[in-house]
């Protein structure tokens, strides 16, 4: 008998991307936007009854499911593998591009051509489930391929817009040098160890550079997985806008439809992070090669404090952008510097409780930091709509007119500046206390500064859109059901913090045997 688990984990991506290469060609038959609108939301359904599916048997079964396409067994082919880890990122994932697809309803209504914003939107959910679901580093190249031409494609979708094709550009320039570069990385990997497969790897990678028997075509397998390693790290900290490869992200968001920047910035951004946390924990982990050299512990030093400079220079430009989609890039950038505060954790002289805590924090601020970003910029597309600017100075009292929206944004704004009872609260809380006892007192640190210089621009942003007074008439016009939305949003954020005690818990569980303890599981793989 076949296991539903295994059967959703292989079918998740190719049915979206199927979805998305069917559109167009229905399109020809059916020219109706209701059609569109309800086949994306159905699909974006489909993919969250999935991942919930996929995350309730790793859960239950207490080990990996194991999707192996064709047939062919791990390491030979190329499987899918999910442990509660990137289980659970598959549910956010996909829950929130539901609420992202649900808001475009009524953001595409006055839009020309929605079929192709809809087929680029399927094809960057294929993308993000794919990069997290996949076990196989190559495949991994391939799904951030699909996501980064959809994330492109989307960003310049406006393509009367000169700044929206100059933004689309640059990232797009930039990105594909990054992706050539984790190219080059998967070369180093496949000539020394022979394999692709993450779990594979992360049992021969194992060992000191003296005793490891591999029989690769670089003769130095400490030097080659390094470089390897440095390559990876480069492109995966653009993918998730770490200072100083943050730079494509202001400039994207602006022009970017607001439903896409909701995605760019509370999903895609994570994608990298993710990556990180696979090559550093999973793969080269606290007894790979490139641990006993000490290399694996001078990159988390590295990007520790490239964390602190992105959430502290994040910070403080938000406070002096008048754009507001500029300001939420700026506050994602920060927010991704916390992330890889909390990512930086597991040097060796740290114990594995301490790591454990860590990186628990971590993953509960991916998701509190994505599902407030989503919320607060599909808002700001409300207030957008009603002012008919992104100058903040020129939408003054904007909010006054939209209170349901407002209330929305309000508790949005009070999440990811971390106030309790909120979600962005305890997270914030376990990084510093993770930080604080490993002994990284001014790592520690740097989390209040970040969020205390974030606080300013919050304020100032809240102070203007809602409590001003309005300077001009503004156009009311938004659904009902998009307020509802709003506020279900608004809600989840309190919930995460509600909740904390509970959700901790499972955190712990994901994070720790598939990044601490630093390897795979394997069932019976299913083809």
């Amino acid at each position: 008998m076949v296991d539903n688990g295994f059967v959703v984990l292989g079918s998740i991506a190719p049915l979206l991307a199927t979805a998305a290469f069917a559109l167009p060609l229905l399109s020809l038959v059916i020219k109706k936007k209701f059609f569109y609108d309800i086949y994306t939301t159905l699909f974006s359904l489909v993919a969250l009854v999935f991942s919930i599916e996929i995350l309730k048997k790793t859960y239950h079964s207490g080990v990996p499911i194991v999707y192996a396409f064709g047939g062919w067994p791990p390491p030979i082919g190329i499987v899918y593998e999910v442990d509660m880890f990137n289980g659970i990122l598959g549910v956010f994932t996909a829950f929130t591009m539901l609420t992202i697809v649900l808001y475009s309803v009524w953001y595409t209504r006055h839009m020309k051509e929605p079929v192709w914003y809809y087929t680029l939107l399927l094809g960057l959910e294929t993308g993000l489930l794919g990069c997290l679901y996949t076990g196989d580093v190559f495949n991994l190249f391939v799904m951030i391929e699909v996501l980064s031409i959809s994330a492109y494609a989307l960003v310049a979708y406006y393509r009367n817009k000169p700044q929206a094709v100059e933004a689309a550009m640059k990232y797009a320039f930039i990105g594909a040098v990054a992706t050539t570069l984790y190219f080059l990385s998967l070369v180093f990997i496949y000539a020394s160890y022979g394999t692709l497969n993450m779990a594979d790897l992360s049992l021969r990678s194992v060992g000191r550079p003296e005793t490891m028997i591999v029989s690769g075509y670089y003769g130095n397998i400490a030097v080659a997985s390094s470089v390897a390693l440095a390559l990876a790290l480069w492109a995966f900290t653009f993918k998730s806008a770490l200072f100083p490869n943050h730079f494509w992200l202001p400039d994207a968001h602006p022009e970017a439809p607001t439903p896409v920047s909701a995605a760019l910035s509370g999903l895609v951004v994570n994608i990298g992070v993710y990556a990180v946390a696979r090559f550093l924990y999973t793969i080269f982990g606290f007894e790979s090669v490139v641990a006993y050299t000490g290399y694996r512990d001078a990159v988390l030093y590295v990007l520790l404090v490239l964390g602190i400079l992105s959430g502290v220079v994040g910070a403080l430009l938000m406070i002096v952008q008048r754009d507001i989609k500029r300001f939420l890039a700026y506050s994602t950038i920060s927010h991704i510097g916390l992330i890889y505060i909390g990512l930086s954790i597991g040097l060796t002289s740290v114990s594995k409780e301490i790591v454990t805590l860590g990186l628990m924090a971590t993953l509960y601020h991916i998701i509190n930091h994505g599902v407030g970003k989503a919320l607060l910029f599909m808002a700001s597309g409300v207030y957008i709509e009603s002012a008919g600017t992104r100058d903040i100075e020129s939408m003054a009292g904007v909010g006054r007119l939209h209170p349901v929206t407002s209330l929305a944004f309000i508790l949005g704004i009070l999440h990811l500046m971390g106030f309790i009872p909120f979600g962005g609260f305890f997270s914030k809380l376990l990084i510093y206390q993770a930080h604080l006892g490993a002994g990284l007192v001014f790592s520690a640190i740097s989390v209040i500064v970040v969020s205390a210089i974030s606080l300013i621009g919050y304020v100032k942003l809240l102070y203007i859109l809602i409590f001003r007074q309005p300077i001009r008439e503004y156009r009311v016009e938004v659904s009902k059901a998009i307020e509802v939305l709003l506020l279900f949003m608004g809600l989840c954020c309190l919930l995460l913090g509600l909740t904390s005690f509970r959700l901790l818990g499972i955190f712990s569980d994901a994070v720790y045997k598939p990044l601490v303890q630093g390897y795979s599981f394997y069932t019976t793989p299913l083809g």
